[in-house]
């Protein structure tokens, strides 16, 4: 007889860590506020931690994608707030240029499009996430090796619409599991 799965679904924590981030952090990119303490303590406790540990509980579930995704992005909160602060606690350190910015979310972009190949075997709702965040990664790479701050400005609306559908689809997620049935649809089987 198999053993009955009893572990929770990690992925609506990872998904509301990146999503509730990445429209704060957008929110600045768009320009409507300067980055302060709040997106970098967001980035390093709800982005950063909270994904990773969603990473960690996907790991125990088996599930590779996920392991990979929220461990990743967790780990691109706390280096993202790392290349902000490390340079004001070390003087010697200096920020990175627009040029290596630009490598940096360019990479970033790259990987999230690896990824996206994968959600296609996933919910639409995942692929939207994905997708738009590839999108998103290489418009804020073209806004700094451009130095434009119009690219960097559209791609803060691109990044509120990418961290919202991942609002929606963690919420999906625990709204659905909640009454057992299809509340909000995600397009696809729950992820897994």
């Amino acid at each position: 007889m198999a053993e009955k799965n009893i572990l929770a679904n990690p992925a609506s924590l990872g998904l509301m860590g990146f999503g509730m981030t990445t429209v704060l952090l957008n929110i600045h990119n768009a320009g409507f506020f300067a980055i302060g303490s709040m997106i970098l303590a967001m980035g390093i406790f709800y982005g950063g931690l909270a994904q990773i540990f969603a990473g960690i509980l996907e790991y125990k579930k088996g599930n590779t994608f996920g392991v990979t995704a929220f461990t990743s992005y967790g780990l691109f909160w706390l280096s993202f707030v790392g290349i902000l602060v490390i340079p004001a606690l070390i003087p010697s350190v200096t920020a990175p240029g627009d040029t290596a910015m630009g490598w940096y979310l360019f990479m970033w972009g790259l990987f999230t499009g690896l990824m996206f190949i994968s959600t296609l075997k996933k919910p639409k709702a995942l692929q939207f996430v994905f997708g738009s965040l590839t999108i998103l990664f290489w418009l804020l790479a073209l806004g700094h090796f451009l130095q434009n701050p119009d690219i960097t400005r559209i791609a803060g609306y691109e990044g509120i619409i990418c961290g919202l559908s991942a609002i929606y689809l963690a919420m999906a997620e625990v709204i659905n599991e909640t009454y057992g049935k299809i509340i909000l649809p995600v397009g696809g089987s729950t992820i897994k």
